[in-house]
């Protein structure tokens, strides 16, 4: 067989991820912050990019609307350039008297006359601060500039250690212990390595601990959660042998094992349960009430309200909307001025391109949002009138087929993006849930997760004494219409943090007992 070479010609179809494809595939996963963090960044970036906010639509507004401000300054500047209470003129005084028909002198006793000569010149000099309202910067004080800084838990302690210890040495180790602080207020350094690296008496080291432990609040320089407990007991005189069993064993509490412990403390149901009340009322991060993270508000992406005929009106956030401007008339002057070819006219042209890909790749992932969040109200239209019990199963092949698009591009549009409804705000993602078939011929399917809503308010409508096993929530859903398998309750149960039917069975039995007495 002889070898040749040959020329063919063949004709393929193939996608190709430019990198303004993959910019547009980027921004659709973009939660709000993510996204305006973004357009931040290619505002700062490229020249022909314009960020519109509330404030530059009012100035583009026209003259025909003004701003309050200069609206009172006109109103006081038809009484003429002079008719101002600061000014000093010799016939100030006179004017003013018979305008208010009365002295100056009676009106302003401390005044006298023509001789505050310094007023004129402080409103001068305070109008030509930088920063006032006056100034040559037009921008105001930021009162948060101002505001005093929240204490943090290293600041408090460290506030208590100046008072408490007065010796050098003594302050020094407790410095050093302090910096081994966590944000729960747990001490998580070791004392043996401490005590090698400071070159101090151990028992010194164990001296200052034990007295840091005493400081506000209770809890703080604990080494363990059965510690830091105990510590707080301690300052509440609650400590007991009895108590001090519980707080040692807190593994046969989360267990609800209360036989053990009747016996191990040496208490009965009745006492085991009013300990069991103090442990709940005690704090097991102590030091968190110094944290000063903020928390990051949810703002909804959607807005979902009833309609007057009857369905639902569904808006898109306009917060949740960055607008950006090209500016055509910047780069038709620049361009205009420049010869071919220029290296500066290629950088314009190639930040145009880039301008226009973004502002469309917006809009399109405006139009996506709008496209998947109608077609989840429809879908979910039950829930929205009736709650969580009607919610229906639904994954996204379903509205991937619906509005004809992908599942990865459902996927990226519902991820970090919220839904502002009647029943509360909810992320997109939690309309989509897992199918339980239903227990009769032909009927219609539940979601999972109305089937564990179900299954909270069966136990939690349970009585003490038929307090219901995981059988007995099968046979009930069962009933009500839902197949499902003994296991996949038990796996529903303990995802929604719910003992097994022994350990409620305990618990309320004693509770019962105790409200008898």
């Amino acid at each position: 067989m002889a070898l040749s070479a040959g020329l063919q010609l063949r004709q393929s179809q193939s996608l190709v991820m430019t990198p303004q494809l993959m910019q547009s595939i980027r921004l659709l996963q973009f939660s709000h912050v993510e996204l305006t963090r973004f357009i931040e960044q290619e505002v700062e970036r490229n020249p022909l990019l314009e960020l519109v906010n509330a404030e530059s639509e009012h100035a583009e507004a026209g003259p025909d609307i003004q701003p309050e401000a200069p609206a009172l300054q006109a109103a006081a500047g038809d009484a003429g350039e002079d008719a101002t209470w600061a000014d000093t003129s010799e016939n100030q005084s006179d004017r003013m008297s018979s305008e208010i028909d009365a002295r100056y002198e009676n009106v302003f006793p401390d005044d006298h006359g023509t001789e505050r000569v310094e007023q004129p010149e402080f409103i001068d000099n305070w109008k030509s601060m930088p920063g006032s309202e006056g100034g040559h910067t037009g921008e105001g004080y930021d009162l948060d500039d101002f505001a005093a800084r929240a204490p943090t838990l290293r600041d408090h302690v460290s506030e208590q250690i100046a008072f408490a210890f007065s010796q050098p040495a003594e302050r020094l180790i407790a410095t050093e212990l302090a910096d081994q602080l966590d944000s729960a207020g747990y001490m998580v350094g070791d004392l043996a390595e401490t005590v090698e690296r400071l070159g101090a008496d151990p028992q010194q080291v164990d001296s200052v601990l034990v007295r840091l432990q005493e400081f506000e609040p209770a809890g703080i320089f604990a080494r363990s959660l059965s510690e830091c407990l105990g510590l707080q007991l301690i300052r509440k005189n609650r400590f007991d042998p009895a108590m001090a069993a519980l707080v040692g064993n807190l593994e046969l509490l989360a267990r609800r094992d209360f036989s053990a412990l009747t016996r191990i403390c040496g208490v009965d149901e009745e006492d085991l349960l009013d300990m069991m009340a103090e442990i709940r009322a005690l704090d097991p991060k102590p030091g968190t009430r110094f944290e000063t993270g903020s928390s990051e508000l949810i703002v909804p992406d959607v807005s979902v309200r009833p309609a007057s005929d009857g369905g639902w009106a569904i808006e898109l956030n306009s917060e949740t909307l960055p607008r950006v401007l090209v500016n055509q008339t910047y780069f038709a002057t620049v361009t205009g001025k420049m010869p071919k070819k220029d290296a500066g006219q290629e950088f314009l042209s190639e930040c145009l391109q880039t301008a226009n890909w973004l502002a469309r790749s917006l809009d399109q992932r405006a139009r996506t949002i709008m496209k998947v969040a109608t077609e989840i109200v429809r879908q979910q239209d039950a829930f929205l009138l009736h709650g969580v019990d009607h919610l229906r199963p639904l994954n996204l092949k379903a509205v991937a087929e619906a509005i004809g698009m992908h599942e990865s591009t459902v996927s990226r549009v519902t991820s970090n993006k919220y839904m502002i409804t009647p029943r509360g705000v909810f992320e997109l993602k939690y309309f989509f849930t897992v199918s339980i078939a239903s227990a009769q011929a032909g009927g219609d399917a539940h979601s999972a997760e109305s089937v564990r809503h179900r299954i909270r308010v069966l136990v939690e409508q349970e009585a003490p004494e038929a307090v219901l096993s995981d059988d007995d929530l099968v046979d009930l859903l069962k009933k009500s219409g839902v197949e499902i398998a003994r296991r996949t309750v038990a796996k529903y149960r303990e995802a929604m943090s719910i003992p097994s039917s022994v350990q409620r069975r305990r618990e309320k039995r004693a509770r019962a007992r105790s409200a008898a007495v």
